[in-house]
């Protein structure tokens, strides 16, 4: 399913008009009393203070949304708001050239537009420089920032910075006055405000926030440590989930059932090893009778060529019967390396060519289950040994139990290991086990942070995040709407603030997921309530 087809299935499931989850849904306000303070505070710091106005909070923390209800709750008549972006200008040039275009200046140059301002100002017109990821903003344009509100004795502009934690640390290094501007760290929602912001996201939708369950709140909340940008990747991970589990049960009810390729392959490979075991377990072998007629009478030539395996002995009653070279060979009365040189002896000194050993060998030959019988000649049959016994007489011949031939069974050798252990191995060898890393986790101290990286159902795409890229990342499990859900985090850090920082080191694909940070004690109380 294309992300496309998904998003129209997400929206058609839960009739919203749009996606509530947006990150910036146009016309969507949400200010909590913790907000409207800190805009407050800009405004009355704007009008009465000198110095750089410097908003800090992690990726994600609504800062640019205070922007812009910094800017749409100005006097428009009495001030004149220019918004700069650090992805789009970050050098010192680019930031004085598009400085001295918004105020109208005479050129780009820090004389040119505080001359510019000052004549604003005395016409009762104010001007703020607003400007969104700061951070990327190279240290000679954060210079000529410091300068601009600074300003000197014609005019100064009022500047605005929106960052990360990390930029309040190079602001101190560059300002040559420990004053030279003022930090308004940003607070995360509390647990009432986050279901306040759910509420109003999902009523902009047309849904309303019976939509989610109290626990399900709570673990966004959670989950999201707070924060607007995560609280929205969250949120709509939440109830795609709770749709896919829906939808799931309702296939279930249709029979539609699937695995993993590798899964079936395992599967199959023990299917065929289970199957070929039961089938050599089956090869029983068949009882033989032996006949034994009169001393000095002798079996036609054709009798080695029969299907019937029938020997004949013309000793007494109390003789071996003839061994043939499979059976030989088991019993260990000839050399195995040598089986074409193998005669047959009989009892009377006679001894079989080699072609007649052969012809005898080619016979199958059942193992015994059981002793065998042998057949024995009437004693009138027995008197006359004037002519040889035909050979449709010697099979009408009647059968009498003998207890004077007996041939033991050689022992029977079961390759039931052999068969099994490929397959065995096979098996093992399609999924290696990673365990979760319950151990590490509890081991670290709660006071420390870490990433998160990823949520997901299958703990295979958890494992193979931490296999692909390196020991830094690992993974638990946590009770999740019924089922489990793998987390995978990156790194351990000191702070909020290093955490944050090192967002910036991760592949692009992982920042294109909005990793955020969390501490290691709301990790192990997550465990905790898996378990």
């Amino acid at each position: 399913m294309t992300s496309l087809h998904a998003d129209d299935a997400f929206l058609s499931y839960y009739q919203f008009s749009h996606d509530p989850f947006t990150p910036r849904v146009p016309g969507f306000k949400f200010y909590p009393a913790q907000r409207k303070s800190v805009l407050g505070q800009l405004h009355h710091l704007a009008r009465y203070g000198q110095l750089l106005l410097l908003v800090t909070g992690p990726k994600g923390s609504g800062k640019t949304l205070l922007r812009q209800a910094l800017v749409a709750s100005t006097n428009k008549q009495s001030v004149q708001s220019l918004v700069l972006s650090g992805k789009e200008c970050s050098t010192a040039a680019d930031v004085l050239a598009q400085t001295a275009r918004g105020v109208e200046a005479s050129s780009a140059s820090l004389a040119a537009i505080l001359a510019r301002a000052g004549q604003l100002a005395l016409t009762g017109q104010e001007e703020y420089l607003l400007v969104d990821d700061a951070g990327l903003l190279e240290d000679q344009a954060l210079e000529a920032l410091l300068a601009l509100a600074a300003g000197n004795g014609e005019g100064r502009l009022h500047v605005f910075l929106f960052g990360e934690a990390a930029l309040a640390e190079r602001l101190d290094s560059l300002s040559p006055d420990a004053e030279g501007f003022h930090r308004i760290e940003l607070q995360p929602y509390t647990d009432t405000e986050t279901r306040e912001y759910l509420a109003q996201r999902l009523e902009g939708a047309g849904q309303a926030i019976d939509l989610l369950t109290d626990e399900q709140i709570e673990d966004i909340h959670a989950q999201s440590g707070g924060w607007p940008g995560a609280i929205n990747l969250v949120a709509r991970e939440t109830l795609v989930d709770a749709m896919l589990a829906d939808r799931g049960e309702s296939n279930s009810r249709g029979f539609s059932f699937r695995l993993p390729r590798k899964h079936l392959l395992a599967l199959t490979v023990a299917c065929v090893a289970v199957i070929g075991v039961w089938f050599m377990n089956n090869e029983k072998p068949q009882p033989q009778q032996a006949v034994s007629l009169p001393a000095g009478e002798h079996q036609p030539a054709e009798a080695n060529t029969s299907d019937s395996a029938v020997e004949f002995s013309t000793q007494s009653q109390s003789a071996n019967p003839v061994i043939r070279e499979p059976l030989a060979l088991a019993s260990g009365e000839a050399d195995a390396d040598e089986p074409g040189e193998m005669t047959s002896q009989t009892d009377t000194g006679e001894s079989t060519s080699a072609a007649d050993a052969d012809a005898l060998a080619s016979v199958p030959l059942p193992l015994p289950a059981k002793p065998m019988e042998a057949v024995s000649i009437p004693e009138d049959t027995q008197s006359t040994k004037t002519a040889p016994v035909p050979d449709s007489a010697a099979s009408s011949l009647p059968v009498q139990p003998s207890a004077a031939v007996k041939v033991e069974p050689p022992p029977v050798v079961k390759p039931v290991e052999k068969a099994v252990t490929p397959a065995v191995s096979a098996v093992k060898s399609v999924t290696p086990a990673v365990p979760v890393g319950t151990a590490w986790y509890s081991a670290q101290s709660p006071e420390r942070f870490a990433l998160q990286v990823l949520g997901t159902r299958s703990e295979d795409s958890a494992r193979a995040l931490v296999k692909q890229n390196g020991n830094e990342y690992h993974y638990y499990v946590k009770a999740h709407q019924g089922g489990n859900l793998y987390v995978v985090t990156y790194g351990v850090f000191s702070s909020r603030a290093a955490a944050d920082a090192a967002l910036k080191t991760l592949p692009a694909k992982l920042q294109a997921g909005k990793p955020w940070a969390k501490t290691f004690r709301s990790i192990q109380q997550e465990m905790l309530k898996g378990r």
